[in-house]
């Protein structure tokens, strides 16, 4: 009876890192490694794993801190607007797990991504790695953690387009390539916008209790409808971005065409991202075709990437 009851305490545990979300931090994993291929004609099964394993402990890890820290700022607590996508798990505010456990989980989860990091860097013998990790780490943790508090000075939306877009997909080329390459920058630049969305679109439900806690998101900071068009424009740009790309990168060529080819998702989250939807409890159809739209181009590059690769080893 005492091991199942440990047995179900660890899956709530788990469960509390909102799981289903690790694939934001999967995707510049997938396509980091996948542009590797592509230029590199080689690819490490091992380092894909153990960058996957890690990058998704720390985000786990990073999950359970900014439940512990919204706990402790009063931020969920006065969010009288939680969804699926946004206002924490609620495992503190529904009395499931208490803060303690929360905050231990998180920290045992954020050195089990340490632990694998340190295994990477001590596989690769990489400054570059060891750097990018160091990143991640801190960042996730600081994103609520004080007195750092990313996530409340108007960069929390940037920072997690660093921290799981530019930064992971430069490094998981890296860990395939062992080169730093400016051709990464593209692919990363659109992982990076397609997170960046997902963080914006996420703000708008949770925009009265983050405004009540000195939050400052940016749909805090400016507004409701300058929010709107800072989404409108940067979704538009990431496939301005991908259709020039075509043109003047080989490598990009057919990621950029199957990128093109989740334009009718994009018109979609465009259309359902305006004021009277954001402004409407339990509409939540904006956040949940960004969140497919950030999978959909997630997986259209690392195809692209890998059909790349495919003809060039069979030429």
């Amino acid at each position: 009876m005492k091991s199942r009851l440990q047995h179900s305490k660890l899956i709530i545990l788990f469960l509390a890192s909102r799981p289903k979300f690790l694939v934001a931090s999967a995707a510049p994993v997938l396509v980091g490694s996948a542009l590797g291929y592509a230029t590199a004609g080689t690819f490490s099964p091992l380092l894909f794993i153990l960058a996957l394993l890690a990058i998704m402990a720390l985000h786990a890890g990073a999950n359970m801190a900014n439940d512990y820290f919204d706990h402790t700022s009063r931020n969920d607590w006065l969010n009288q607007n939680p969804t699926p996508f946004s206002g924490g798990s609620r495992y503190i505010q529904q009395g499931i797990l208490s803060p303690k456990a929360i905050l231990l989980t998180a920290l045992a989860f954020l050195a089990a991504g340490s632990a694998i990091g340190v295994a990477i860097v001590l596989l690769t013998r990489s400054l570059f790695i060891l750097i990018l990790g160091l990143i991640g780490l801190l960042g996730g943790y600081f994103y609520t953690a004080p007195p750092i508090r990313l996530g409340y000075r108007s960069i929390g939306e940037f920072a997690i387009a660093l921290l799981f877009g530019l930064l992971p997909v430069y490094g998981s080329y890296y860990l395939q390539t062992e080169q730093i390459d400016t051709i990464v920058l593209v692919p990363a630049c659109l992982i990076g916008i397609l997170i960046f969305l997902v963080i914006l679109i996420n703000d708008f439900p949770d925009a009265a209790a983050d405004a009540a806690v000195n939050k400052n998101t940016l749909v805090v900071r400016f507004g409701v409808s300058a929010g709107v068009q800072v989404y409108r424009v940067i979704l538009i740009t990431s496939y301005i971005i991908a259709a020039a790309s075509i043109f003047i990168f080989r490598w990009m060529f057919f990621a950029g065409l199957l990128y093109l080819l989740t334009l009718p998702i994009a018109v979609l989250a465009i259309k359902f991202a305006n004021k009277e939807d954001l402004a409407t409890p339990g509409l939540y159809r904006a956040n949940k075709v960004t969140i497919l739209l950030h999978s959909a181009g997630t997986l259209a590059l690392t195809a692209g990437f890998v059909i790349y690769g495919l003809r060039n080893a069979a030429m």
